[in-house]
């Protein structure tokens, strides 16, 4: 009781665990069967998001600007699903659930940090994609380069300065009761309620940051595809029309992959069973970067050819 009074008065002392508890699995039936599953999509993931980040380095015909936001897509959710799999396989198959204080705050960080990049590399592809097709006399001035390594170098800069910014706010919490968090990873969430003292900057950080992240990227790649959609009624041809938007179809994917389970988490979460709602928010978390080198690798031809020349290649050496 004095730590909690003496964090309430005016010389503030913050009340930190040693460790933090994550419960999120413990008590649904047959878990360990699923466990398999998020090491089986991990094992995928791995192997194929390097296997298109190999592909862009080598291939020539694939360094263009379009390729580096792709690059960077496969880089994150390599990084991501690095960052969550293996720890949430430590806590609840190997029955490892306390995390000590510090490793929580960064565990948090890299995770989010990669959730969010992965929508604003969305928003990029959405970009290179109006362009493309509304623009494309202005392809070649409008995305360079230099323009597409400036776009994600800012990407990372605010997300990195926002999650840090998220991650100083909970320093300045005390945790002098619960420290069970109540998710599959160190969720900022169930993490801030459990604290003591006043939440009121963490909660404002909490409200504001899923709108800049998430649904400001959306609207964005929506009101896109809205401006797509009036540009090619006025392509003459119905096959133009078709092979425009066939270049359209993996990015597309990879939204309806990215943003469907949160849309369902967010408008059903609270009818949904609380082991139901960790599973759908865990499987929203793995799936995107597991399926999103796969979907590109088999819609993009350019990417395929690639493969084909590049395997050619090395059987004709061999």
């Amino acid at each position: 009781m004095e730590l909690f009074n003496s964090a309430l008065g005016k010389n503030i002392t913050f009340v930190r665990p040693a460790y933090f508890i994550i419960s999120g699995f413990i008590g649904i039936p047959n878990v360990k069967y699923y466990f398999v599953f998020l090491c089986f999509l991990y094992i995928v993931s791995v192997l194929a998001n390097t296997a298109v980040m190999a592909v862009i380095c080598l291939a020539h015909n694939l360094r263009t600007p379009k390729y580096i936001i792709v690059f960077n897509l496969a880089f994150v959710d390599l990084f991501g699903n690095s960052a969550l799999v293996p720890k949430v396989l430590d806590v609840f198959l190997f029955n490892h659930p306390h995390i000590p204080y510090n490793d929580c705050l960064t565990f948090l960080f890299f995770c989010y940090a990669c959730l969010s990049m992965q929508a604003l590399n969305l928003v990029a592809l959405s970009y290179d994609r109006l362009i493309a097709i509304s623009f494309p006399l202005h392809y070649q001035v409008k995305v360079t380069h230099r323009f597409m390594l400036c776009v994600i170098a800012s990407f990372w800069l605010f997300v990195v300065t926002a999650l840090l910014i998220l991650v100083g706010l909970l320093t300045r919490l005390s945790f002098c009761q619960s420290v069970v968090i109540k998710s599959h990873f160190c969720d900022h969430g169930q993490l801030f309620r459990l604290a003591c003292n006043d939440i009121t900057p963490t909660l404002v950080v909490a409200l504001l940051l899923p709108v800049v992240i998430l649904w400001f990227p959306l609207i964005f790649i929506l009101c896109t595809y809205l401006y797509i959609g009036y540009a090619l009624t006025k392509v003459a041809t119905v096959q133009e029309r078709v092979k425009a938007l066939k270049t359209c179809t993996a990015h597309l994917s990879l939204v309806a992959i990215y943003f469907f389970p949160i849309l369902f988490t967010f408008i059903f979460g609270r009818n949904i069973h609380p082991n139901a709602r960790i599973i759908n928010l865990s499987l929203s978390s793995v799936l995107p970067p597991t399926l999103n080198p796969i979907i590109y690798v088999l819609q993009t031809q350019e990417i395929k050819e690639s493969v084909r020349k590049l395997l050619k290649i090395r059987i004709l050496r061999k």
